[in-house]
């Protein structure tokens, strides 16, 4: 089956699915899918990081040469945030961690906002990048160096922990691991918004099976360059939260180029879980 055919079975230029029973519903991001539109590559390569357990050389080379360094928030945390915040709760008390936080940009608009920030990523470029922006705009936030499948913080000590695209970068043993520690240091009730690429995407197609379900050697698509990728299926991504969650949304996202071959397809998984 060709790409094309791959995604746009059954599907308009955009198909959202919503939820826990059907894949795909309503569009909350929006960005265009082909690899050479400059503007939009740099976009789509903001979305990526490293493995959990290491430094990715990939992402370590990309930021330290002044690339991928996003200013502006993605919309799907902004909406996560401001659908899940308690408005009986002031925001200086309510404490937001991102896995994976690159430059800070999704922390940068929660600390505008008011809210008290944590930020952790594998490399020292980008968290460099993100402290140096954060002093110039005299913001506040707790940003450094850390591994996600070890966090640093004590038991239930966050109100929501963001992942945007970070652990679709870890293996399937990582990203496991990962998720245990988010629950640890998520308050009782806290939230968790998980953001990984879907087996739907182009990329995945056009890749080889590589280890502990990562998919390697990606020649096609909008993820090529950026080195092993960890794309979900609904049953899979589900199966990452058992005892001790409650998955509470769950959106499958899909985007695809419509004028010019080869109709790459861009998907992603959004989903929210909270800590019981």
């Amino acid at each position: 089956m060709s790409l094309r055919a791959h995604c746009a079975k059954q599907s308009p230029r955009v198909r959202i699915a919503s939820s826990l029973t059907e894949p795909a519903l309503s569009a909350v991001e929006a960005f265009a899918s082909r690899n050479d539109n400059p503007v939009m590559r740099r976009v789509l390569m903001s979305n990526k990081k490293q493995p959990a357990s290491a430094v990715g050389p990939t992402w370590e080379g990309i930021y330290s040469e002044g690339r991928a360094l996003n200013r502006y928030p993605f919309d799907n945390v902004v909406q996560f945030i401001y659908r899940n915040y308690s408005r009986a709760k002031p925001r200086a008390a309510t404490k937001i961690l991102e896995i994976g936080c690159g430059a800070g940009n999704n922390l940068w608009f929660a600390a505008r906002e008011g809210f008290t920030v944590f930020g952790i990523d594998g490399s020292p470029s980008a968290i460099e990048f993100a402290q140096k922006r954060f002093a110039e705009e005299g913001l506040k936030g707790d940003l450094r160096v850390a591994d996600f499948i070890k966090l640093p913080y004590e038991d239930d000590t966050f109100d929501f922990v963001i992942d945007r695209a970070a652990l679709t970068c870890s293996t399937t043993s990582d990203a496991a691991k990962t998720i245990a520690e988010v629950r640890r240091v998520l308050l009782p009730g806290g939230k968790f918004f998980f953001n990984p690429y879907s087996d739907r995407h182009s990329s995945h197609v056009s890749g080889k099976p590589g280890p502990d379900g990562l998919t390697v050697d990606i020649s096609g698509g909008t993820l090529t360059g950026i080195g092993p990728v960890r794309f979900y299926g609904k049953g899979e991504i589900l199966g990452m939260f058992g005892a001790g969650w409650k998955v509470t949304g769950l959106r499958h996202v899909e985007f695809m180029e419509e004028l010019t071959p080869p109709y790459d397809c861009h998907a992603e998984w959004i989903l929210t879980a909270e800590k019981m």
